[in-house]
């Protein structure tokens, strides 16, 4: 069963559990970046150049992107 989300907020409710939980994780590393900042850059940088993701393929995408990635996210800020 494939699931379809009609717009990037939708994705976003669905996927807040896996942000947060990368969220935690960076947080406790000295990282503070909020789980908006997190979706932002994945659907700029990673999931705009692929098509036909699945569910688990993007919670993957949140919680194995690199935790030095999203330091340099927060120095560009």
């Amino acid at each position: 069963m494939d699931i379809e989300f009609k717009s990037a907020r939708e994705l976003y409710m669905k996927v807040i559990p896996a942000l947060n939980t990368k969220k935690r994780i960076l947080n406790k590393k000295g990282i503070k970046i909020s789980d908006k900042e997190i979706f932002e850059y994945l659907v700029k940088n990673i999931w705009s150049t692929k098509e036909g993701l699945a569910l688990c393929d993007i919670v993957n995408d949140i919680l194995s992107t690199n935790d030095d990635v999203f330091r340099k996210v927060k120095e560009w800020m």
